[in-house]
């Protein structure tokens, strides 16, 4: 067996289906279901992996929008991890140059899992007809991820074990770089606050009346006055989700504040939420008003796998980068212009490399380039970056890694309409099909060379030995949904 022709092939076969690939992700798009409300995109993605031969579960681990699709046996076992959740008050015309509600006040794919999903799908049936054609030992599982935007259904999936049913997770994510998602990240919790307190007409009677609004608010300066003394990389941030009504004449009698809070680790980040857990009972003692805490979600830091890293950015390197058409570059263009310039290179790699950063510099014209079109040269990383993920939680079960493909101009902000506007272009469509080909050829590598797959199982059993998995998820928790 030529694996390079292999993979050719595999090229040959994300081509050939291309445009399912696309509608595919087109329909995601259009359905913008928010964070485990995503049931039209479930019953999609689990109609056309049971028709492109997988045995699908569903239900998976509890939650409703949850599924996998499976193909071949035994080991080795690889994960393609999918998401396809969209972000609230993004809805967007596609292929805008300027902002234009799709649909009143609606939702959008903000980050791109439109195409998370459809590529990760694309990669999954890519490996299947490998497998087929080679006749190789192995499953490759497609798994359907939701919430990721509030929800992280990966770590609950965590809690129960799942992830151990693999020996390797690959995925990718959407962004404006062709490049290594290396390093780590903070762990976090959310956490909803409801008070109740008693109603009251605000002028003839507020002695009366206990405001659970005065509660939230009371909250919120507790947490103000807590940042002072929070580690440095702890970020706090919250969402008032109840006001309590529109009548400034009445002693509102119900108030919600989503909080989420954040810290590299799991247990520094519980030990922060526990601060803020007391200031809520402090804030509801001092209003005499009551409150439920739910707990929503939380996901763990990331755990970096150098070994997966190789095989994905070998692979990076071996297949081809899209070729973009002049229309495209003028939209790119364009679209760049509605956002803020920075002065900051596109890429995480740039930022802890000198040597990267002058290659970046020099390739885009300092970072004025539409879109990156070129692959960021290898860095695997221990370096921090504030955000959080739940695939955190699957790389701390099993080695995983992942990448980002060039799905939008370059510099465009992170959950912003004009991702939504690029999300359903060919631009966009482009990078897709670039990462799903990727993922695809790095599990081929993963399967005819299973010394891979033991090196990278090797560098975990290093990287997890101070310490295994701590789980941010409560045994009794389950996935709560936010209603607007």
């Amino acid at each position: 067996m030529d694996i390079k022709e292999m993979k050719k092939a595999i090229g040959a076969y994300v081509d050939a289906h291309a445009q399912e690939y696309i509608d595919l992700a087109n329909s995601i798009w259009e359905y913008a279901e928010l964070s485990l409300k995503e049931y039209k995109s479930a019953a999609l993605f689990t109609e056309l992996l049971k028709k492109e031969g997988f045995t699908v579960r569903e239900n998976l681990c509890g939650i409703a929008t949850a599924f996998s699709g499976s193909f071949g046996s035994g080991a080795p076992h690889i994960g393609i991890l999918g998401e396809f959740d969209a972000l609230s008050g993004l809805s967007q015309k596609a292929g805008a140059l300027e902002r234009e509600e799709l649909v009143k006040n609606g939702s959008g794919h903000g980050c791109g899992h439109n195409l998370l999903g459809a590529g990760s799908f694309a990669a999954a049936c890519a490996v299947k007809d490998f497998l087929q054609k080679t006749g190789l030992p192995g499953t490759v599982t497609f798994y359907g991820c939701p919430g990721e935007e509030g929800g992280a259904s990966k770590a609950y999936m965590a809690r129960d074990g799942l992830w151990k049913e693999l020996d390797c997770a690959l995925s990718w994510h959407p962004g404006d770089t062709n490049e290594l998602m290396t390093g780590t990240n903070n762990s976090c919790t959310q956490v909803l606050y409801k008070f109740k307190g008693v109603a009251a007409h605000a002028a003839s009677n507020p002695y009366e009346g206990r405001s659970a609004l005065d509660a939230v608010e009371l909250m919120n300066v507790g947490v103000q006055y807590l940042r002072e003394h929070m580690p440095p990389q702890g970020r706090i941030h919250y969402a008032m989700v109840d006001g309590g009504g529109l009548s400034p004449n009445v002693v509102q009698p119900h108030a919600s504040v989503l909080y989420m809070v954040r810290s590299q680790r799991v247990k520094d980040t519980l030990e922060l939420q526990r601060r803020v857990d007391l200031i809520a009972q402090g804030a509801a003692m001092m209003t005499e008003t009551t409150y439920e805490r739910i707990f929503v979600d939380g996901t763990a830091d990331l755990l970096p796998n150098t070994a997966l890293e190789k095989v994905l950015h070998d692979n990076m390197l071996a297949t081809a980068l899209p070729a973009y058409t002049k229309e495209e570059w003028a939209f790119a263009e364009d679209l760049k212009k509605t956002f803020p310039p920075t002065d900051e290179l596109p890429g995480d790699a740039p930022k802890w490399s000198e040597e990267i950063k002058a290659f970046v510099k020099e390739t885009t014209e300092n970072g004025e380039r539409a879109i990156n079109d070129f692959v960021m040269p290898f860095l695997s990383s221990n370096e921090f970056a504030p955000g959080s993920t739940d695939v955190g939680d699957v790389s701390w079960l099993t080695p995983t890694a992942e990448i980002t493909a060039a799905t939008w101009p370059s510099g465009s902000p992170g959950h912003s309409w004009q991702n939504v506007s690029c999300g359903a272009t060919s631009v966009a469509d482009k990078g897709m099909l670039y990462a799903a080909k990727v993922l695809a050829g790095a599990a081929a590598d993963l399967f005819a060379d299973t010394s891979l797959i033991d090196g990278a199982k090797a560098e975990f059993a290093k990287r997890t030995e101070g310490g295994g998995y701590v789980c941010p998820i409560p045994a009794d928790a389950v996935p709560y949904v936010i209603e607007e």
